[in-house]
């Protein structure tokens, strides 16, 4: 599950999931969803492997969305499908989605930047997730 909350002239993702995994599957879709306005209509024709090593959780998840945009602005890349699989300082994960067509797909916002302004990345008391990322817009 995530949410969007308005913050100064940028947009906060705030993403809440069972897993750490799912956290960052889930953060992965609320970063597209906010890309791609006909995010639902994204087809799964390309696959790519991400492998991020970072010892800090919180730069784990900015290091994540960080690559998924620069896989979109280099790559043309739009992906909807995130398997994510973290042990200790590893993230690997296999993304899917297809290249940008502009015939096929809507832009919503544009994102610049993931900021590292009150980033967190937590466990809750009942052990569940919450990530908390401002993206520049």
């Amino acid at each position: 599950m995530h949410e969007i909350f308005e913050h100064t002239a940028d947009l906060g993702i705030r993403i809440r999931a069972e897993s750490l995994s799912d956290l960052f599957a889930e953060a992965g879709c609320a970063l597209f969803e906010l890309i791609v306005e006909n995010f639902q209509d994204i087809q799964p024709k390309k696959k790519q492997v991400v492998v991020i090593r970072q010892e800090s959780i919180d730069l784990m998840m900015f290091d994540w969305l960080n690559e998924l945009l620069y896989l979109f602005d280099a790559q043309r890349l739009i992906l909807r499908d995130f398997s994510v699989s973290i042990q200790g300082d590893t993230l690997n994960a296999e993304v899917t989605g297809e290249p940008w067509d502009e015939s096929l797909h809507q832009l919503d916002h544009e994102v610049k930047a993931i900021t590292y302004h009150e980033l967190k990345v937590r466990q809750e008391a009942d052990g569940s997730w919450l990530s908390e990322v401002i993206l520049d817009i």
